[in-house]
């Protein structure tokens, strides 16, 4: 699968992941489970609901590359 999240998006996906299984280990809570679906999309780098949604924050995606120039002269 291509990427579709950026270097950013990785880092702030992982934050979210340790505070929400750093909570969840804390509290003994269900929420730590939470923080395991953005762990696993910045690992694998690919994040479905972008894909779904035909998004993507990684430089290498179509959505965010410069347009080609087109050649007028003939």
């Amino acid at each position: 699968m291509k990427t579709n999240i950026s270097k950013t998006d990785t880092i702030i996906r992982l934050i979210i992941a340790v505070i929400f299984i750093a909570y969840g280990i804390m509290y003994q809570s269900w929420w730590g489970l939470v923080g395991v679906i953005p762990l696993m999309t910045a690992l694998i780098g690919v994040c479905p609901i972008y894909g779904m949604l035909g998004f993507s924050t990684s430089k290498n995606s179509r959505i965010f590359s410069s347009p080609k120039k087109i050649n007028y002269e003939k």
